[in-house]
């Protein structure tokens, strides 16, 4: 008993650690050298942008079944899973003399991430039961952080222009090789807290489990609030700097937006956690989902740079402020047998907001205005709230 202890207490160091190298090693290996070596490989707009999706549809795809693994089979072998993906995937980019072949390697890249998502917030909410909100904070700030500095090493690298051939791009993906080292070793090292026996791992058990997060009004709710929020920052990352420069603001100005705001989601995450902890989780998930909705609504009425960064870090605090809260209420209110599901459930879901962020608000745009664009997003965080509302609150209920 006594061993369990130390266990707990030096887990998240060990899950930190991965998100920040694993985060760190797959961003480097897309932001921004991707689609420069898609270019340099003669690939056409539409190959460049199918290589960008394939990434994030491993995610919609594999999220929910690696979730229901884990409740199967436990953490750790999947964490070692997605700790040799991290690892063996930049070393397939060296081969690559052809674009075609980067659609295949980023759909393989794609499932590390698709495993260490949810599989770490399941770890976490089922280790920490006081203070999952806290933990899961400082998990989330350290993968932001990785997020962050990958770009900008990523383009030193690049700068250098060392051989002058493909080679400058390839040495990116040294560097993600490198970064994973790290990742692959933690996950062999981290003591399993949860080592199941596989069983009920048949097509009417799996079909099961997918029906019980839709069929939960309170999951699917909770889920759909996720979905909201990363369609508007889906939409937000992606246009936002389109719109900018339609205002004339400079390309150095708009890089500060956007650090500021990811820097902003990343330290307000663990003392958002810790107020999840203490209050009720569905009104921080309301007013986080309102203020997101809001403060993007309004950015298409404002071209001044100052007021613009503001509105982008009060959009970045009420995301941090709503997704922080989401994975710490399905842990309570689902079936304790099926954390990993549910969570592997809400990151599928969230995904799929995230690809459909950017595609429905370019139509938007295209047809009628960013200022249009921009406003479905608060109409739609509006439906949600009002949705999660009626779902997880009983007040509409008749005696």
């Amino acid at each position: 008993m006594k061993s369990a202890k130390p266990k707990k207490s030096s887990m998240i160091y060990y899950l930190v650690l991965i998100g920040f190298f694993g985060i760190f090693s797959t961003t480097i290996s897309k932001n921004p050298v991707l689609p420069l070596f898609s270019s340099a490989l003669n690939a056409s707009e539409f190959i460049v942008g199918l290589i960008a999706a394939v990434s994030p549809l491993a995610g919609i795809l594999f999220s929910f079944p690696i979730g229901y693994l884990s409740d199967k089979i436990g953490f750790k072998k999947l964490l070692i899973l997605s700790g040799f993906v991290f690892l063996s995937a930049p070393l397939l980019y060296l081969f690559v003399n052809s674009a075609l072949w980067l659609i295949p390697i980023r759909f393989f890249h794609g499932i590390a991430t698709a495993i260490l998502g949810p599989v770490s917030a399941s770890m976490i909410v089922s280790v920490y039961s006081k203070n999952k909100g806290e933990k899961l904070g400082f998990y989330s700030s350290s993968t932001l952080i990785g997020r962050t500095l990958a770009p900008l090493i990523g383009g030193i690298i690049l700068s250098m222009n060392y051989f002058g051939n493909l080679w400058d791009y390839k040495l990116v993906y040294i560097a993600a090789f490198i970064l994973a080292i790290p990742v692959f070793v933690l996950t062999l090292l981290l003591k399993p807290f949860k080592a199941n026996k596989l069983n009920n791992l048949d097509f009417d058990d799996f079909t099961s489990s997918l029906k019980y997060i839709f069929i939960n009004k309170k999951i699917f709710s909770t889920a759909l609030v996720d979905l909201i929020t990363y369609f508007a920052f889906g939409a937000f990352e992606t246009y936002l700097p389109l719109y900018l420069t339609l205002k004339g603001i400079p390309g150095y100005a708009i890089g500060f937006v956007f650090s500021v705001q990811i820097f902003s989601i990343a330290f307000s995450k663990p003392l958002f956690g810790k107020i999840a902890d203490k209050i009720d989780k569905r009104i921080q998930i309301i007013i986080g989902l309102f203020i997101l909705g809001l403060s993007f609504g309004i950015l298409g009425l404002v071209s001044n740079i100052i007021l613009i960064t503001v509105i982008g870090v009060i959009f970045g605090l009420g995301l941090s402020f709503s997704t922080i809260a989401t994975p710490t209420y399905l842990s309570e209110i689902a079936d304790k047998s099926r954390i990993g599901t549910t969570l592997g459930g809400l990151s599928s879901i969230m995904d799929v907001g995230h690809s459909l962020g950017p595609f429905i608000t370019g139509i938007i745009i295209s047809y009628f205005s960013y200022e249009l664009g921009f406003f479905a997003s608060f109409i739609l965080s509006i439906i949600g709230i009002v949705l999660f509302l009626f779902c997880n609150y009983d007040f509409l209920k008749k005696d």
